[in-house]
């Protein structure tokens, strides 16, 4: 079954909602989404949705995963990127199309294991996958050139503002209350960081603590 019909029809999507960084929508239309959700649901794989993917996890929807990679390629050159959340590896893979290295962490083992498999079955190479907890960051590869964070917070952790490199962006949703979500992009200038507010969004919780 060909997608490329589908992934034609969400390009147009991403166009009328704004995206327009030519490299980002070039990835996301050669990019096969739907091997990164169940089988059972591949023929919603380009639908502007997120979708389950198991442990109360969910793939972003291709907006906000193109809104979110559109915002961190205008602070290029970016030849090192922390991901914390791989979640499906969908956003990892994106992102490995664009930049130099991708350090992608995970607190879910399965999950890991799954994005893994895909993501070599693509042949990206320079995607580095960590099982971890994204709070920690990853502080022996730090410095990062950019960080993304796919799930909210109350609060960016502090330690991973301070493993940006000097001039670093990190964008990130953020609960400013209860069921209320925003991305935020936090520029970092020596010890001063510098925050700019964009869209709302739904991203599952940032998780601390025990691995599973």
């Amino acid at each position: 079954m060909t997608y490329q019909r589908s992934r034609d029809r969400m390009l147009t999507t991403l166009m009328a909602m704004g995206i327009t960084h030519p490299r980002v929508l070039a990835v996301m239309r050669s990019t096969p989404r739907h091997l990164f959700v169940d089988e059972a649901l591949a023929y919603r794989g380009y639908e502007n949705t997120a979708l389950p993917i198991g442990f109360g996890q969910t793939i972003s929807q291709p907006y906000i995963v193109a809104k979110m990679t559109e915002t961190l390629l205008q602070h290029e050159p970016l030849e090192t990127v922390l991901e914390i959340g791989t979640g499906s590896g969908y956003q990892a893979a994106i992102l490995a199309q664009l930049v130099g290295k991708v350090y992608s962490v995970e607190r879910i083992r399965q999950l890991q294991r799954q994005a893994r498999e895909i993501i070599c079955s693509l042949g990206l190479n320079n995607v580095s996958l960590r099982y971890s907890d994204g709070h920690l960051g990853l502080p022996d590869c730090a410095p990062f050139d950019a960080i993304m964070v796919t799930a909210a917070a109350r609060q960016i952790p502090p330690v991973l503002l301070m493993q940006l490199k000097e001039g670093g962006c990190l964008i990130a949703p953020v609960e400013e209350e209860p069921k209320k979500q925003r991305l935020v992009c936090v520029i970092r200038h020596g010890d001063v960081f510098v925050k700019q507010w964009l869209d709302g969004v739904l991203f599952v919780p940032l998780i601390p603590g025990d691995l599973a």
